[in-house]
């Protein structure tokens, strides 16, 4: 029996057996004191309060041993109490620091829930953890990338995750089973289908654990859409469909980037959707606007299920299942 307890306590951390042999060592020189002196230390609970005091200062003179027996276990508690009670310290310190380096390098895992995973790190997420953080959501935020060796973003509230994020212990890791939403950015491969086929791995790996959370994933190529639809993505983001996009709109207003600049007065979460009122189903669209101008607010088109319709005839139709698309 006492080998097994032995063994146990041989498996516990070593900050765990300092502390239990510390306040052992306390309790010991305190018992043992008040059993030899026990005029002077009338309680275990003074005997005890002297071998702290002892072992971490020099002792405040409250109690203060006479006999030899006294002054000999005295001086045994100076010199082993003393070393120990630095070790302690010196062991607590160690633990700290270590803790911090492995939290800096990605190595700890994240413990909180409803929060958002970005997965792969490049100027696209930094963009979006930059504007997460300093929207004032209070959105928790994990990052994952196995390029990275520690955290790109130490003052940003970012928990870093460093691993490959189709491997099922990273993901694991990330708590992405309990995430409200995921981010998977294309990576940094020279080659854009093989970027493609990474994150839809990545994809395919989340959805195998946790199919319920929403994973928003960056698909570069067309030809790889049908493959990050198949794998399960509930939102696809062409990067470079939409940057020719920008591109074919500049040259058409010569120059002036009003579309750019559109997107940039509407990424401050300007751009609202809501389901249809009550009050408006079965009023036309015309009707809408005007009962969205009275809340300042400019009503763009309809969502109806996939499909987006902007500006639609103004004698369409509401009906219950449509999402209105507004600007604040």
């Amino acid at each position: 029996m006492p080998n097994r307890w032995y063994i146990q306590f041989l498996r516990l951390p070593v900050l765990v057996r300092i502390t239990l042999l510390t306040l052992l060592v306390f309790m010991s020189f305190g018992i043992a004191i008040t059993v030899l002196e026990p005029d002077t230390f009338p309680t275990i609970y003074d005997g005890i309060w002297w071998a702290i005091i002892t072992a971490t200062t020099v002792g405040y003179g409250d109690y203060v041993p006479h006999s030899l027996a006294g002054r000999i276990a005295a001086t045994i508690l100076i010199l082993f109490g003393a070393g120990l009670v630095s070790f302690y310290l010196v062991s607590l310190a160690t633990a700290a620091v270590t803790r911090q380096n492995a939290y800096s390098e990605g190595k700890l895992p994240y413990k909180g829930t409803s929060h958002v995973a970005i997965i792969g790190w490049n100027e696209r997420s930094r963009e979006v953890i930059t504007k997460l953080s300093g929207s004032g959501s209070g959105l928790e935020i994990v990052l994952i990338d196995e390029t990275l060796t520690e955290n790109p973003l130490p003052g940003k509230p970012v928990h870093f995750i460093q691993g490959k994020p189709h491997v099922d212990s990273t993901i694991l890791k990330g708590n992405i089973l309990k995430a409200e939403m995921v981010l998977i950015t294309a990576d940094h491969s020279p080659e854009e289908p093989q970027a493609d086929m990474n994150s839809i791995l990545t994809l395919l790996t989340i959805k195998g654990l946790c199919p319920e959370v929403p994973c928003i994933v960056e698909i570069l190529t067309p030809e790889q859409v049908i493959n990050a639809k198949r794998a399960g993505a509930d939102q696809i983001l062409q990067s470079n469909k939409l940057a020719s996009i920008f591109m074919l709109s500049s040259l058409h207003s010569r120059g002036a980037g009003l579309l750019l600049k559109m997107m940039g007065e509407l990424q401050e979460s300007r751009l609202a959707s809501c389901a249809a009122e009550e009050k408006l189903v079965g009023k036309s669209f015309a009707e809408a606007k005007e009962a969205w101008a009275k809340k300042e607010m400019l009503l763009l088109g309809i969502k109806k299920g996939e499909d987006l319709y902007i500006n639609p005839p103004l004698s369409y139709t509401i009906e219950s299942t449509d999402q209105f698309i507004a600007i604040r």
